[in-house]
């Protein structure tokens, strides 16, 4: 077993009238969109880093910021490039735990869409997927209403055969 903490944020974008606000895969209208080269999916941005956090190979940078000059902006071409390294060292999602920071949206009506989406993309049952959502009193800017902070922790297993392959290198 391998765990690993990922986080991502970004600012809410209210100049931006068109793209809207998605979190993980799923649509929030009425919300504004997320300041970013991609997307904004702050949701899948975390998942993507929890799992760099297993891999060693950091998406988040040089190869999404390749895939964005291509003019790839959809997060789940990052995510799906961190879950080929997780596949090649045959590891697989056991759980994921996602909690989210923000005055705007509303989470707690759109859990169930999420959780869906995510164990679609994951290969991972709902059930073992959690997601909470807090505006932490307003103590930080997304807090306050001015963007999003997401934090995961994900839950990974080995096939015993390879249990020592895909260990960090110094």
């Amino acid at each position: 077993m391998r765990v690993s903490i990922g986080q991502d944020s970004h600012r809410f974008d209210f100049e931006d009238k068109v793209k809207p606000c998605v979190l993980g895969g799923v649509i929030f209208p009425g919300t504004p969109a997320l300041s970013a080269n991609s997307d904004g999916d702050v949701v899948l941005h975390a998942i993507t880093n929890a799992i760099s956090g297993i891999t060693c190979r950091n998406i988040l940078g040089a190869p999404a910021d390749e895939l964005c000059r291509a003019g790839i902006t959809d997060s789940h071409a990052y995510l799906s490039l961190a879950l080929a390294d997780l596949a090649a060292l045959h590891c697989r999602i056991e759980h994921l735990s996602l909690s989210l920071e923000c005055r705007q949206p509303m989470i707690s009506p759109r859990i169930a869409d999420m959780r869906a989406h995510l164990g679609s993309c994951l290969q991972l049952a709902p059930g073992r997927i959690g997601i909470t959502a807090t505006t932490g009193e307003g103590l930080t800017d997304c807090g306050r209403g001015l963007g999003i902070s997401v934090l995961c922790i994900l839950t990974v297993s080995q096939e015993a055969a390879y249990e020592e392959e895909g260990v960090c290198q110094d």
